[in-house]
């Protein structure tokens, strides 16, 4: 499992009915997309739940590298964005853990995303085990949170160059209630053509 997003950060007048319609028009495309796990078109709105900006930040999770390099490089579909907004930074995640949670069924209505830095002191005994130890935390941490009643989708990912954990959290309902988060949005379609191949647990065996 890999996780992507870009963040597309809109003028403070933009209008978000204009990303609504682009959505509604145009999310079904990849509703049979083979490889992807899912795609949440997710926008956060300046003035709602606290957020400072407009933002249309779609959030990705793929079951093969592959079908993602051919979205991102290979004419797959990211040329819209760039035709359209220009060319954003594509954050992505290597993934550590993922769970299905009690309305995997439901339409969902909102997401969640908390980032958090892993500092570079945390190996006291020395012994370099320290990341897997904080990770080991992190994994049971998503393992709880999946047991909520409003969890769609929960995954855990870690970005190995800046040292970053993230954590996505896709909800039934549109109070999102991850006392956690960093980012809260608003779902306004989720392509999940591969949803039941996403794993289910932590990426590894113990």
């Amino acid at each position: 499992m890999h996780a992507m997003q870009y963040e597309i950060t809109l003028p403070a007048d933009y209008d978000m009915r204009i990303i609504r319609k682009r959505v509604a028009a145009g999310g079904h495309v990849l509703d049979d997309r083979a490889g992807l796990g899912l795609k949440a078109y997710v926008i956060r709105e300046r003035g709602v739940d606290g957020s400072p900006v407009n933002q249309y930040a779609p959030f990705y999770l793929w079951n093969d590298t592959g079908a993602m390099a051919h979205f991102l490089a290979g004419g797959g579909g990211f040329q819209n964005i760039v035709r359209d907004f220009g060319r954003p930074a594509v954050r992505h995640w290597s993934g550590i853990a993922c769970h299905a949670g009690p309305a995997r069924t439901a339409a969902p209505a909102s997401a969640s995303r908390r980032l958090t830095a892993i500092p570079s002191d945390m190996d006291p005994d020395g012994t370099g085990l320290g990341l897997s130890a904080f990770i080991e935390r992190e994994v049971e941490h998503l393992r709880q949170l999946r047991d909520h009643d409003g969890v769609h989708t929960a995954a855990l990912a870690v970005d190995p160059h800046h040292w970053q954990l993230m954590r996505f959290v896709v909800w039934a309902d549109s109070s999102a209630p991850e006392e956690e988060e960093t980012e809260r949005y608003e779902v306004l379609h989720l392509s999940a053509p591969g949803l039941g191949e996403l794993p289910e647990g932590r990426a590894w065996q113990a």
